[in-house]
């Protein structure tokens, strides 16, 4: 393990080095690919730094409990060396875990669509309640929202929404999220105060680079209408909204958000290379899942991963069997209660399967 510590080492010093020559200083190309590169190795570096410094403490005292001095230099070593010794269990893990393979997708911005399931208005209201909770949770980190398209009902339900959301490390966070919502609570529109559950599906889409999706602008049929429901005076008098239809695959996404058809067309295309980068992926993953014993979730929207309870103010996620009865937090946007357990999960079913 140690090796290939000391590897990182090698190669973030031989940038350091690199960075400084003129030759790339003058390629623009190759020097970002390298700072791009340094910035991935800097937290492993600092933490091995700071691990080698836990050993030589660890050394340090046990050399002085070697020389046996009095009591009370003994009993400062002592408590030297345990200290040491609980650290350095504790870096040795978060190395493994820095060590771990990085999913490509973690630091990419991330397309949302949550869409209304069984359950009919109370499923389109309980969407926009997972809209909220996600803008939320966005706005906490910092991180900005853009809407690309909504379909609303009567009651102020969705019956689908499609959004953006951009900032560091957006989809790392958010990657679990794609699945099955499942809400059990007594409808608005229920006389009787009898629980219903209903369900929405979400799906998590890290946006792709132009370059990693080509799209024949021969495969696509590309249609103009007027825009319709909530959105200002606009709408419905100038032809402004889009919809994209890839003819090899039938994927058809829309975008009727802004009054410039160019800025539609703009969003509509960046929803439509990341659902074929989403399909592309999706196969690669079903190969994938079959040679792993286990993983947190699939990310297939048809599966079932979480629970919104309300009569008992909890949460359930199914795949790790952990609820919490903060329901009101979370859908105020406390999401790291569930997506951390989640991602700590994740993450030790890798470092078992990876020897470490």
């Amino acid at each position: 393990m140690f090796d290939k510590f000391d590897a990182v080492l090698n190669r973030f010093e031989e940038i350091d080095q690199l960075l400084s020559d003129p030759s790339v200083l003058s390629n623009q190309d190759r020097y970002t690919r390298l700072m791009k590169e340094r910035s991935e190795m800097e937290p492993i570096v600092e933490k091995y730094n700071e691990y080698k410094n836990v050993l030589a403490g660890i050394q340090d005292a046990l050399d002085v409990l070697e020389d046996r001095p009095d009591a009370e230099l003994r009993e400062l070593a002592q408590a030297e060396l345990d200290e040491n010794k609980g650290l350095k269990e504790k870096i040795e893990n978060e190395l493994k875990i820095l060590m771990l393979p990085k999913d490509p997708n973690d630091d990419k911005n991330v397309i949302i669509e949550i869409r209304g399931g069984a359950g009919g208005n109370e499923a389109a209201l309980f969407a926009a309640d997972l809209f909220r909770m996600y803008s939320k949770y966005a706005e906490n980190n910092g991180w900005s929202m853009d809407l690309i398209d909504s379909n609303e009902n009567e009651l102020g339900g969705f019956k689908e929404v499609v959004f953006i959301l951009e900032g560091k490390m957006v989809y790392s966070k958010l990657k679990y999220e794609s699945g099955v919502h499942r809400v059990q609570r007594i409808p608005v529109t229920e006389s009787g105060g009898r629980i219903h559950t209903s369900t929405v599906t979400v799906a998590v889409m890290p946006e792709v680079e132009d370059v990693e999706v080509d799209i024949n602008p021969n495969d696509l049929q590309i249609d103009t209408y007027r825009a319709s429901g909530a959105g200002g005076q606009h709408i419905n008098k100038t032809s402004s909204a889009i919809r994209i239809t890839h003819l090899p695959t039938g994927i058809v996404v829309t975008c009727q958000d802004q009054r410039s058809q160019h800025k539609n067309k703009d969003k509509a295309l960046r929803v439509l290379k990341s659902k074929l980068n989403e399909m592309a992926q999706s196969e690669q993953d079903k190969e994938v899942a079959e040679n792993r014993r286990s993983q947190v979730g699939t990310g297939d929207r048809s599966e079932r991963i979480r629970t919104y309870n309300y009569p008992q103010g909890r949460v359930t996620d199914h795949r790790i069997g952990l609820t919490v009865y903060k329901l009101d937090d979370v859908l105020e946007g406390d999401l790291d209660q569930l997506t951390e357990p989640l991602i700590t999960y994740d993450q030790t079913q890798k470092l078992a399967e990876s020897g470490f």
